[in-house]
Parts: C-alpha cells; structure tokens; sequence
C-alpha cells in the first residue's frame, strides 16, 4: 500500500522519526504489508519563505518513510506560495530549487522523490520533465495522478510513454473530468484504465500500482470489502 499523509503525520507525532519507521516497518512485517510508496506531507507549502522550516520539516518526513521501507517518496509541487500573477516559470525555478535541497539530502540512498501531476503547477508532463531535468540526478522521478490528468484534458497514454524513464509511483483514481472524485475505475468515470495499464506495461513499469479511492469509503464495510474484492479481480 501506500503510506498516507495522515498516518504519516500521527507516526511522526509519536516520536523519533527514524525510530517510529522502524517500529512501524517491523509491525506491519509482522503482517505481511508492505509500504513501497508513500505520500508526503499533503498541506506542504514547498516555497514558503521560511525555507528552513519547510525543508527540515520534509527532512523529518524522509527519514520516516526511508525506516519504514518507503522508497518511492511522493511530493507535491507548490503553486500557493506566491503572490497573486506571479508567473508559472518563476514559481517552477522557486520549486526546482527546493527539490534540488531534497534530492541532495536523499543523496546515496535509494528513495526517490515522486513529483506529482496536480492542476495548478505540474499539470501536464513537460513541466515535471522541465523540474527533473533541471534538479538531475537519480533521487527524483514522477507520480502520475490518473485523476487529476483527466480533469486537466490530457492525455494518459501520451503522459506514460513521455514519463517513462522517470514514472516511479501511481495514483490511479476515476473522476468524471470536473472534480477529483477519487472513483475506482469501471464506474461513471472517464478514464480508459485498460489504456494506460496497456502503456504502463509497454513501458514495463515496475512500481506500485495505487488505487487512491477515498470517493468509494462513503459506504457500510462489507459494501468496502466487496469493493476491494472487486478491484482484486480487476487487477487479475
């Protein structure tokens, strides 16, 4: 599964952050789970001005995820932090910079930090290619949201094959192109999800493949388990 942002926060609450990743990674061994990709902190402002706070805070976060087995760091880039009619390439170098800082912190390690595709900033491929290619290195790559790709208008298959020396993580959700719905596929959405697991597979993506669904928890738990019994025979 994924590591959330919420429980990530909790596990952080409760104590050292390389201490509780390892408390946290021998528990859930100890029931065959696994956390191979993780979401980090959600509300991040990654360019407000108190850089400091902001990369050290970050900092705490991979420690924890790096102890608890993650290795596929999400991130999102930062669109709020500016004043109102800044452009979209000041904002870009402004995060290039920050992500630049993360990466070099993560330098010799395996975990890589997964930029992902939103609406306001790094809605479309080129600008996260455009951030990876100035920051360099191998600790930086991509989570494309299925979501927030459809509402932006683009195109899902196009984006996998552009991505693919750098698609890392997934967030695969539905919606119906307006709001991010987090839907399961095969219901009123409009995303064609036998197209992208067939690019993802041309690709030969590797990586988890994350249902980011909280649209279908409004419901009694057995109607979640025969939802979750269901995306099971999907993915079969």
């Amino acid at each position: 599964s994924e590591l959330s942002d919420e429980h990530g926060a909790m596990l952080l609450k409760m104590g050292d952050p390389k201490t509780m990743g390892q408390e946290f990674k021998a528990f859930a061994d100890s029931h065959h789970v696994q956390f191979p990709q993780g979401h980090l902190w959600l509300t991040c402002h990654l360019c407000d001005p108190d850089e400091d706070t902001v990369l050290r805070t970050l900092e705490s976060w991979l420690d924890l995820f790096y102890a608890a087995g993650v290795r596929r760091a999400v991130l999102h880039c930062d669109s709020d932090s500016f004043p109102e009619g800044t452009s979209k390439q000041i904002m870009l170098e402004s995060n290039i910079d920050r992500v630049r800082k993360l990466t070099k912190y993560l330098s010799g390690t395996d975990m890589i930090l997964c930029l992902e595709n939103l609406l306001e900033i790094t809605d479309s491929v080129d600008e996260l290619l455009q951030i990876i290619h100035a920051v360099g290195g191998p600790n930086v790559g991509i989570c494309l949201d299925t979501g927030h790709l459809n509402i932006a208008g683009h195109d899902q298959v196009d984006f996998i094959h552009r991505a693919s020396p750098y698609l890392k993580a997934l967030h695969i959700a539905d919606n119906e192109g307006v709001t991010d719905q987090h839907l399961m596929p095969f219901g009123r959405g409009k995303v064609d999800l036998i197209s992208v697991l067939k690019a993802l597979v041309q690709i030969q993506y590797d990586g988890l493949y994350n249902f980011e669904i909280p649209g279908e928890c409004g419901c009694p738990l057995p109607i979640r388990d025969l939802k979750m019994h269901y995306l099971q025979a999907v993915m079969k």
